[in-house]
C-alpha cells in the first residue's frame, strides 16, 4: 500500500514545491509579473519588487525552503547580494566571526574590502572541529563555512561543526553552492543558514545571475531588511527562469555528479595531472565525511597540471570545454581561479591556499563523459612540452 503521509522526494520537490494555486486561465506555470506598482488597496499588503513579496519572490523562495529544509527563504539578485544580507543583517560593528580558511573569493574581497574597514571583525578557521570552540568569543555573531570549498573541494565535517557552534550560541552559515540541496541539507545537520548563488546550479543554463537565503523565519526576517535596503532583487522574467531551472535540478546535478566521478577518475592516472582535487576519489582526504553527508559528490572537481603541461596552451586547446569565469551550467565550463574566482586575493594568499596558475576548476556538464576525456585528453597532449604523449 502507498503511504499517504510521507513527505515528497527531492525530484518532486523540485517541480512542485511553492506552486500557487491559481485561477484555471493562468495555466501551469507562474505568472510572469512585471509590474512595479501595485493597487495596495485591494491586497492585505503593500507589494513593490524591492520588497521581494511579489509572486515570483514568494513561489522561488518557497521552493527553495522546501529543498533546503527550511522554515523559509528569500531569493537576491546575486550571490554576493545574498552574502552580503548575511553579514549586515546578523552583524553590526564590532561583533566578530568566524571564517572558514579559504573561502570563496568575492566573499574573502567583501570582508576585505567593506567589512573590515567598517569595524566588523573576523578570525580565520583551519577547518578542524578540534580548533573551532578557541576562536569564539563573546562578541562572535556567525561562523561562516563552505563545504566543499572553492576551488580546491575541501571537506568540512559539517555535524561536528553545528554542534559546536549551537553549543556556543553562535549562527552557523554555510554556501552550499557546490553541492546543492540535492546532494546535501546542512539544516538537517544542524545549520542554521544556507546561502546559495543561484546563478549557479539552481540556474544551472549560464543565463542569470541571483542568490538565495534558507533558514529559520527568525533569521529571515532579520536579514531580509538588509537585502531590501541594498536593492538586491531579482526581477519577474528572472524569477521566473530560476523557478523552471529548478525543476530540473535533481536531474542535472545528479547526472553532473555521475560525470564528475568519471572524470575525477579518469584524470587521476593520468600522466599529465599531478593531483586530482575531487571528494569521490577514496584517496581523498575528505572522501569519508563527504560519503556520510552528501548523497553523491558534485559536479565541480579541480586538478593540478603536472609540471611539463604548459597551463595557457592547455585551456586554448580545447574544444568542448570553454574556459569561463562561472561554474555550473549544463555544459562543461573550466577555469583557472587564480585568473579568476581568487584573482582578488593577493599572490601570497593564493600560494597559502595552494591555489596557482596550473590549478584547473572544472565544472562538469550533462555531455557524455567519454567526449570530455576526448577533449581533454587533446589538449593535455597539445599542451606537453615535450611534445610526447602521456599514458594512463
Amino acid at each position: 500500500m502507498p503511504n499517504h503521509t510521507r513527505n515528497p522526494n527531492i525530484a518532486t520537490l523540485c517541480v512542485h514545491a511553492g506552486k500557487l494555486h491559481l485561477a484555471p486561465e493562468f495555466g501551469v506555470n507562474t505568472p510572469i509579473v512585471t509590474s512595479t506598482a501595485f493597487d495596495y488597496s485591494r491586497d492585505s499588503e503593500l507589494r513593490y519588487p524591492r520588497y521581494l513579496n511579489t509572486p515570483g519572490h514568494q513561489v522561488t523562495a518557497g521552493r527553495i525552503a522546501a529543498l533546503e529544509g527550511a522554515e523559509a527563504a528569500l531569493v537576491t539578485a546575486s550571490g554576493m547580494g545574498a552574502v552580503s544580507a548575511v553579514f549586515l543583517g546578523l552583524m553590526k560593528p564590532g561583533d566578530h566571526a568566524v571564517l572558514l580558511d579559504g573561502l570563496y573569493g568575492g566573499t574573502t574581497d567583501l570582508i576585505e574590502g567593506l567589512l573590515k574597514p567598517y569595524g566588523f571583525e573576523f578570525s580565520v578557521w583551519d577547518g578542524n572541529p578540534a580548533t573551532l570552540d578557541e576562536l569564539i568569543g563573546e562578541r562572535t555573531r556567525l561562523a561562516w563555512v563552505e563545504s566543499p570549498t572553492n576551488p580546491l573541494l575541501r571537506v568540512i565535517d559539517l555535524e561536528a561543526t553545528a554542534a559546536i557552534l549551537r553549543k556556543r550560541g553562535v549562527t552557523a552559515v554555510i554556501d552550499n553552492t557546490f553541492a546543492t540541496p540535492i546532494l546535501q541539507q546542512p539544516i538537517a545537520l544542524g545549520f542554521d543558514l544556507v546561502m546559495h548563488s543561484a546563478t549557479k546550479y539552481l540556474g544551472g543554463h549560464s543565463d542569470l545571475l541571483c542568490g538565495a537565503i534558507a533558514g529559520s523565519q527568525e533569521l529571515i526576517d532579520r536579514i531580509k531588511p538588509q537585502a531590501i535596503r541594498l536593492g538586491s532583487t531579482l526581477n519577474g522574467q528572472d524569477l521566473y527562469l530560476l523557478e523552471r531551472s529548478m525543476m530540473t535540478l535533481e536531474l542535472r546535478v545528479n547526472r553532473q555528479s555521475d560525470n564528475a566521478l568519471a572524470l575525477a577518475e579518469w584524470l587521476s592516472g593520468y600522466d599529465g595531472i599531478e593531483r586530482v582535487f575531487y571528494p569521490g576519489l577514496a584517496d581523498d582526504q575528505g572522501h569519508a565525511v563527504a560519503a556520510r553527508q552528501m548523497t553523491a559528490f558534485g559536479g565541480m572537481l579541480s586538478f593540478r597540471l603536472a609540471p611539463a603541461v604548459t597551463p595557457s596552451i592547455f585551456l586554448g586547446s580545447l574544444k568542448m570545454i570553454t574556459p569561463a569565469g562561472s561554474l555550473a551550467g549544463v555544459e562543461s565550463t573550466i577555469c583557472q581561479p587564480s585568473r579568476t574566482s581568487h584573482a582578488k586575493l593577493s599572490e601570497k594568499a593564493r600560494a597559502a591556499l595552494g591555489v596557482d596558475d596550473a590549478v584547473m576548476r572544472l565544472s562538469v556538464g550533462i555531455e557524455h563523459p567519454d567526449d570530455l576525456m576526448a577533449d581533454l585528453e587533446r589538449a593535455l597532449e597539445d599542451a606537453a612540452e615535450d611534445g610526447k604523449p602521456f599514458r594512463r
